[in-house]
């Protein structure tokens, strides 16, 4: 018993003999024992526990964690998971058991889950009104917002308080908030107007006023700021928390890294889930409705460049069973074209994300790209043409893949830098040009480029 228990105290993965002790726990109700295998665990691991544990085993072990280490488990679940364990709870108990102990940006999250009207069951349990205040104004944001992603709880002082008052002030408001970054500066009217390490305010004379000291060189966002930008400016200037002001420069809120952290990695999924040609949000544990949905859109256009590819084949039927050794090398250029297009986008997409490609260097990045799609072609170039000089008895056929194989790469390369810079100056997601998009038009433009070629050179050999 010890040692499983000294197996997970450090995040270390749930082995299946510790959720098998835990269950065994559980259906055998012995209450100290669960108590005993759980306090040690941090509240991540506890809500990955959840995944193996239905909803009634669920709720015993979650009423024997103190309701702090409760909260912060709650606000780790899945979506999916935490609306399927609050849905068994009466409105009360997730008022007193869990959100009166979150704060208040992960209160709105749970809450904004929900129904309006089981969002005000649960408010209307909730004893502190500023609490259930703060948590009501966070609602209202938009959830991809500045003001979606802020907390309430922070620390602010007055301009025009001496050190020593400020001390005491700091006092009283840090018992709400977990983790004190920066002490912002605000005037009578709650404007931001500077910041102060916490440093600087213990290591000054306390008869100094906080307008002295303070920094007023601020980095803010509005509440209607996106996450995205959110998470592009905190990245840029190394921020481990953000102010919110509103429209005329009051102080609402801030944002801290861990909700950034979450906000960079939802934006992954996205983009990775469009890179593979899937349209919506969607999670292994979503319905076949929903999944099929999602994929189905992208092999449809795939169908449809497929149709476009056969009708090209076919246009050049008679080629093909004339030199039939053309047929050989159709999946090759197919290939080859889409692996070039997507190496392109994929390096694009990147840049675009991160700034290192800005309008100014468009031009730049085309040549760049261009010189490089030229050293590639001319190298896979080479190395068919001296296969098919030793493999192949047809001059025609080792002229034309050679220069088919060239000019595909130099055409998928271009056209996988282009098109993401195009869709990124109209506000489209560049992720979207990355994936299917980028392969399907590759397919078809390096069938109709080989086959075109080839039907040119086999001609000039004839006729000579």
């Amino acid at each position: 018993m010890e040692e499983l228990k000294q197996n997970h105290k450090h995040g270390q993965e749930l082995s299946k003999e510790f959720i098998g002790q835990i269950r065994q726990t559980i259906a055998e109700n012995s209450t100290e024992e669960a108590i005993s295998l759980i306090t040690p665990l941090h509240a991540a691991d506890i809500a990955e526990l959840y995944d193996s544990l239905n909803i009634e085993e669920a709720k015993f072990l979650f009423f024997l964690i103190d309701k702090e280490k409760a909260a912060d488990v709650i606000a780790e679940l899945d979506d999916d998971d935490r609306e399927k364990f609050l849905n068994a709870l009466p409105s009360e108990v997730i008022a007193k058991q869990f959100i009166e102990e979150m704060d208040s940006d992960d209160a709105a999250d749970v809450l904004g889950e929900m129904t309006e009207e089981r969002q005000e069951e649960v408010l209307s349990h909730i004893e502190d009104y500023e609490q259930a205040g703060d948590i009501v104004d966070l609602l209202t944001y938009d959830e991809n917002t500045a003001g979606g992603l802020m907390a309430k709880e922070l620390v602010a002082v007055n301009q025009k308080l001496s050190v020593s008052r400020s001390l005491v002030e700091l006092r009283s408001q840090a018992e709400t908030v977990d983790e004190i970054y920066y002490i912002y500066v605000v005037d009578d009217n709650q404007h931001l107007v500077g910041t102060l390490s916490l440093k600087k305010l213990l290591l000054s004379s306390t008869k100094e006023t906080i307008k002295e000291l303070c920094n007023t060189e601020i980095i803010s966002v509005r509440t209607d700021t996106t996450d995205v930008e959110v998470a592009k400016i905190m990245k840029k200037y190394d921020l481990v928390a953000l102010p919110v002001v509103d429209s005329i420069g009051r102080l609402k809120g801030r944002i801290t890294i861990d909700d950034v952290v979450d906000v960079i990695q939802e934006e992954a999924e996205k983009d990775y889930q469009l890179i593979s040609g899937i349209t919506e949000d969607v999670e292994s544990s979503d319905s076949v409705f929903l999944l099929t949905r999602a994929r189905l859109p992208w092999l449809l256009i795939g169908l449809f460049g497929g149709i476009i590819g056969a009708w090209v084949i076919g246009y050049f039927e008679g080629d093909i069973s004339k030199y039939a050794g053309l047929a050989m090398f159709l999946p090759l250029i197919g290939a080859m074209g889409g692996n070039a297009g997507v190496q392109s986008s994929s390096i694009v997409v990147q840049g675009l994300a991160n700034h290192s490609i800005t309008k100014d260097s468009i031009t730049y990045r085309l040549l760049k790209e261009l010189m490089v799609a030229f050293m590639n072609g001319a190298s896979l170039s080479v190395l068919i043409f001296v296969y098919n000089y030793f493999m192949s008895d047809s001059y025609a056929l080792t002229i034309s893949v050679s220069i088919a194989l060239f000019s595909v790469i130099i055409f998928a390369s271009l056209f996988g830098t282009l098109v993401p810079m195009l869709l990124d100056r109209y506000k489209i997601d560049p992720a979207l040009a990355t994936g299917p998009f980028i392969t399907t038009v590759n397919d078809i433009m390096g069938l109709f480029m080989y086959l075109t070629i080839s039907r040119f050179i086999f001609n000039i050999v004839i006729l000579s």
